[in-house]
């Protein structure tokens, strides 16, 4: 078993590329978080490491660029995935350049909830002796999970944007498992997740974005899981307060 310390981490770091144009009056380059990124840098934690935040907070836009710069299909899949509906990522990615550990290539893969038909169809369409071509025959969380288990294997780098969408309660619990087998074979991983559940995973890493730009915090400290805390206890309170 390989070991899940920061020698082992594939990514060590993403910084501005020195020699990038970016226009800082863009709407992506005027989120806290990704300017953040843009004047400092982002270190990536070995292990898994969360990107939690409110809509707008930059996460998708960071983990897409992410996926960019490490030579990944930003609509999802692997490096020679050639797959595009309609560009939607901000040009994050081109500007950015990747601080690699020294050594092997390691595998590396982007699952996007929001773009998982396209690469269905994609994968469905490959040549040759084929496991991915009954995806679109699956329940979206099926193939989700089915390509989690095929294409998330061996020493990498991984990046997933908003995994829960698709899956139920019990599916989360077995994605969670999945990271933790991640983890535990020296992979690294990111995940922009609005998930209680999936963040509480013991000893990943969470980052917050938001009005501030980017700062670590701890699963207990998240909104998401103080909102989802009161609404359980209490639903009725949540909702007189909405009028319904």
């Amino acid at each position: 078993m390989r070991s899940s310390g920061a020698e082992s981490r594939p990514i060590r770091r993403v910084e501005l590329d020195a020699a990038a144009e970016v226009d800082r009056s863009a709407w992506w380059a005027r989120i806290p978080a990704v300017r953040a990124v843009l004047e400092h840098g982002l270190n990536i934690p070995p292990g898994v490491t969360f990107l939690v935040g409110e809509n707008g907070s930059g996460k998708s836009t960071l983990i897409e660029a992410l996926a960019a710069a490490h030579g990944l299909n930003p609509e999802g899949g692997s490096r020679g995935a050639m797959h595009s509906t309609r560009a939607t990522e901000s040009p994050l990615g081109s500007a950015l350049r990747v601080i690699r550990t020294p050594g092997r290539r390691v595998n590396a893969y982007f699952l996007r909830a929001e773009t998982t038909h396209g690469l269905y169809t994609y994968l469905e369409s490959l040549p040759g002796d084929n496991p991915d071509r009954f995806l679109h025959e699956q329940s979206h969380g099926e193939g989700f999970l089915e390509l989690l288990e095929r294409k998330f294997r061996g020493h990498g780098f991984y990046l997933m944007d908003e995994p829960e969408a698709p899956l139920s309660f019990t599916s989360t619990l077995s994605l969670l498992t999945r990271l933790e087998d991640l983890r535990a074979n020296g992979s690294q991983v990111v995940v922009a997740t609005h998930s209680p559940l999936l963040t509480a995973l013991p000893g990943a890493t969470i980052l917050e974005l938001g009005p501030h730009g980017i700062r670590r915090t701890t699963w207990p400290d998240l909104d998401i899981v103080t909102n989802w805390r009161s609404f359980l206890a209490a639903p009725e309170a949540f909702l007189r307060h909405l009028g319904v």
